[in-house]
């Protein structure tokens, strides 16, 4: 079960006594996938490489974690550092806010490090104010958030999207309208709301694989149902690859969010127990060639 080669797209790390993150540093405060107290403390390369240890990992890419909001750029380069003393992370996946017009300045800062890729801005926007990341709807349709959006398409990188799956017609426009951008879908959609939203998960996931475009990120599944087993995701790994195809699906592990309620190996191996009868390639690229791809590592 372990030997499959595998490049994690989807990890963190944070040092709580040397950088500031709002959601960690000023205590623990609602959020869309419960109680995080359990993950409240520092979370270095080391912690990650031996949580990982039984599997066959190869590589990994690291997203933006709610760093210091004064200083993006710091995220990068402190996780640059860490890269070039541990080799990992492979590729950094940065903040910034499209609406700010100088944000094509804080682009060319990410940029001066050789692991940066592209940008998160979390788009999640919730009746539940507790599971709400940016408080303004529909903020891609205006004109000043698609000026900054623009600045990434000049720069040829990529954009990570979290969002709910009401959104995602939304954000179909922003696909089409910037076919050359590479967008990413984080976490099969963040379907947090329960099974009775199966429907129209699947249906908005659907949707938004009609841009070529946008690929998909299947992780953050246990978000939604800390008692979640390999047959209770099953649906949701094998509708987002029905959407998206094998060619634009890759697994991930949203470790350590996800070590609130899982650990390294029960995510992957539950992977590969879900694809256990798919041909060799399709594994390799779901759980391989994909992320290497996407973000070009």
């Amino acid at each position: 079960m372990s030997d499959i080669a595998i490049i994690d797209p989807h990890f963190h790390l944070w040092d709580l006594e040397t950088n500031y993150y709002p959601w960690l540093s000023d205590g623990v405060k609602p959020s869309a996938f419960g109680d995080y107290t359990a993950i409240n403390k520092t979370y270095l390369i080391e912690d990650f490489l031996a949580d990982a240890k039984n599997q066959n990992l190869v590589k990994a890419v690291h997203l933006d974690v709610g760093f210091d909001p004064r200083n993006p750029a710091g995220e990068t380069k402190w996780l640059q550092s860490v890269a070039d003393k541990h080799g990992f992370p492979h590729g950094i996946v940065g903040y910034a806010d499209f609406r700010k017009p100088d944000v094509g300045d804080l682009l060319d800062e990410h940029m001066q490090y050789a692991n940066f890729r592209g940008i998160r801005q979390s788009m999640n926007y919730h009746t539940d104010s507790a599971k709400t990341y940016l408080n303004e709807p529909e903020v891609s349709r205006t004109p000043e958030w698609r000026q900054g959006f623009k600045e990434l398409a000049r720069r040829g990188l990529s954009y990570d999207l979290q969002l709910y799956y009401w959104q995602m017609e939304e954000f179909l426009e922003l696909a089409r309208d910037f076919p050359d951008v590479q967008i990413i879908l984080n976490h099969t959609g963040m379907q947090v709301d329960g099974p009775s939203h199966f429907e129209g998960w699947r249906r908005a996931m659907k949707t938004l694989a009609q841009a070529p475009n946008v690929a998909c990120k299947i992780s953050g599944l246990g978000m939604g149902d800390w008692n979640w087993t390999t047959e209770s995701i099953r649906p949701y790994v094998e509708e987002a690859i029905a959407a998206f195809g094998v060619e634009r699906s890759m697994f991930a592990s949203n470790f350590p969010v996800d070590k609130l309620f899982s650990s390294y190996d029960s995510i992957w191996n539950a992977f590969k127990e879900i694809t256990q009868s798919y041909p060799a390639s399709d594994r390799t690229a779901l759980f391989h060639d994909n992320a290497g791809r996407f973000y070009r590592l």
